[in-house]
C-alpha cells in the first residue's frame, strides 16, 4: 500500500462513513499514524441519500473527499481499497491493492441492507445505500415516467407509474413523501401528456403503523402527512415476492409495478478473519464492551453500525443510525491516544439527542425526549440540523441553495438521466464487498 515506516504506532481505520470520519478528524493531531481505507474516495452524508434518488440534490451535495480529511495531517494517509480479510494473529489486513500491518484496528465498516433471505427481492428489487444506487433509482423512476409517455398499452402504462416502497421506516417514509412530492410537482410540468392521477405510490409496512421506531404521535402524524400527499400505505403487509413485474404479500394484495424498491432493514457488514464468536450471528455486527474493543481483542475496535454495544436502554445494541455512529467515534478518538500513552480508557455513555423524519414539503416529525412535534416548525428544525451535519462548507451552501430553489419553484432541478439504469446486477455488485 505503499505507507511509510513511522515512530509512531499506526491506527488502521476501515471505513470513511459517520463512525470513520469522526474518529479520524480526531486523531489528527495525536501522535499516530493514521491510515483510513475505503472502497469510496468519499463519505456519504447517508440521511439525504433520498433526495439524489429524487432530483432534489446532485450527488456532489451530500459527498464529501476523504482525502480531504487526511490531507490536514502529515501522517495521515489515505487508501482506496476493499477490504478482504484481517488476521489478528499477525496484525495484518488483506485488501485488493496489497497488505498492511496495523497497531491498532478500528473497523467501521458500517451496515448493508439486509433483504432476511429473501432471494427473490434481492435479485429484482432495489435499494438505496450508496450513491451509485441513488442515482439508479432516480434513473429508473425518469426512465418509466419516459416509458410511460409513449406506451400504448393501458397495463403497461399502470405497471411503469405503479412505485412499491417495502417498509416504512424513516428511509422509506421520506422516499415515499418525495417521490409523491414529484407526482404532485413535476409530472404535471414536464409530461403534459400523462395523468398524474394514473401513477400510484404504494407503502408497505410489516408492522401496524409507519415509523415504528419513532413515538406513536410521530407515527400518526406522518401517516396523514404521508395520505394528505397521496401515498396509499398497506400496514401489517409483508412482501413475500418480486419477480421484477408483480409484488406479492402475505395478504390479497398483489400490484404490478415496474419499480419497486426495498427499505425493510439494514445488517452489519463485517470483515472477514476474526474469530466467529467475535460476531454475533443474527445482528451480524461485532460484540463490543463499554470501551468499543472487539470482545477477545485488546487492540481491535469497532464503531458505529457494525458495533454492537448493548446497554440498559438498548439490550439489543444501540440503533443503527448516525448519531452513535458519531459519539463513538468522537470517544474513541479520546480513547486511543489515553491506550497508546498506557492511561485508563473512559466507558462510552450514549446520549440520544432524538429522531427525526421529514415527509415532504413543510411535513416533518421530530422526537426530541419528552418533546414531541410535527408540521413546520419540525421540517425546520429537520432542515437545520441536517445542514449543521453536512460535511463541508460547500456541501452546505449547495444544498440550502438548492433546497431555498425547491422551495420557491416547486421544482427538482436535478431530473437528468445521466447514468440509465442496466439492471440489478449493478447494484447488487456495489454491496457485495461493502469496504
Amino acid at each position: 500500500m505503499n505507507i511509510p515506516k513511522s515512530e509512531y504506532p499506526r491506527v488502521v481505520v476501515i471505513g470513511g462513513g459517520f463512525a470513520g470520519m469522526a474518529l479520524a478528524k480526531k486523531l489528527l493531531k495525536e501522535k499516530i499514524q493514521l491510515v483510513l481505507l475505503d472502497r469510496h474516495n468519499y463519505h456519504t452524508f447517508q440521511p439525504l441519500l433520498y433526495q439524489v434518488s429524487t432530483s432534489g440534490l446532485e450527488p456532489d451535495s451530500i459527498a464529501f473527499p476523504l482525502r480531504k480529511i487526511t490531507s490536514n495531517s502529515a501522517n495521515s494517509y489515505f487508501r482506496l481499497a476493499e477490504v478482504k480479510n484481517i488476521s489478528a494473529e499477525t496484525s495484518t489486513i488483506t485488501a485488493n491493492i496489497g497488505e498492511i500491518t496495523y497497531d491498532y484496528l478500528v473497523i467501521a465498516t458500517g451496515s448493508k441492507t439486509n433483504f432476511f433471505g429473501n432471494k427473490s427481492i434481492e435479485e429484482n428489487g432495489i435499494w438505496m445505500k450508496t450513491v451509485p444506487q441513488a442515482l439508479n433509482i432516480r434513473s429508473l423512476i425518469l426512465e418509466n415516467l419516459e416509458q410511460a409517455t409513449i406506451t400504448d398499452d393501458p397495463e403497461k402504462r399502470k405497471a411503469l407509474l405503479n412505485f412499491v416502497l417495502a417498509g416504512a421506516g424513516p428511509t422509506g417514509v421520506e422516499l415515499s413523501g418525495a417521490i409523491a412530492e414529484l407526482k404532485n410537482n413535476i409530472v404535471p410540468k414536464d409530461y403534459p401528456d400523462l395523468n398524474p392521477d394514473e401513477m400510484n405510490i404504494h407503502l408497505l409496512e410489516g408492522m401496524d403503523r409507519v415509523l415504528p421506531p419513532m413515538s406513536e404521535k410521530a407515527s400518526k402524524a406522518a401517516k396523514r402527512f404521508l395520505e394528505e400527499l397521496g401515498v396509499k400505505i398497506h400496514l401489517n403487509t409483508m412482501v413475500e415476492n418480486y419477480d421484477g413485474h408483480v409484488v406479492t404479500t402475505n395478504t390479497d394484495l398483489k400490484i404490478k409495478a415496474e419499480t419497486f424498491i426495498w427499505s425493510a432493514g439494514v445488517t452489519g457488514a463485517p470483515v472477514k478473519g476474526l474469530n466467529a464468536s467475535a460476531i454475533v450471528e443474527k445482528a451480524n455486527r461485532y460484540d463490543v464492551n463499554e470501551f468499543n474493543q472487539v470482545l477477545g481483542y485488546k487492540n481491535i475496535f469497532a464503531i458505529g453500525d457494525i458495533a454492537l454495544m448493548k446497554t440498559e436502554k438498548f439490550p439489543k445494541g444501540l440503533p443503527m443510525v448516525a448519531q452513535p455512529a458519531i459519539q463513538q467515534g468522537k470517544q474513541l478518538g479520546k480513547n486511543l491516544p489515553r491506550l497508546i500513552k498506557g492511561e485508563k480508557m473512559e466507558a462510552f455513555s450514549y446520549f440520544d439527542k432524538g429522531t427525526m423524519a421529514t415527509v415532504g414539503r413543510n411535513r416533518a416529525v421530530v422526537d426530541l425526549g419528552k418533546w414531541k412535534f410535527s408540521g413546520f416548525f419540525a421540517w425546520f428544525v429537520w432542515m437545520f440540523v441536517h445542514l449543521w451535519f453536512l460535511i463541508g462548507f460547500r456541501n452546505r451552501i449547495i444544498t440550502f441553495f438548492n433546497w431555498t430553489y425547491n422551495y420557491i419553484n416547486f421544482d427538482k432541478a436535478a431530473r437528468l438521466i445521466i447514468r440509465p439504469f442496466k439492471g440489478q446486477e449493478d447494484t447488487m455488485s456495489l454491496e457485495k464487498d461493502k469496504v
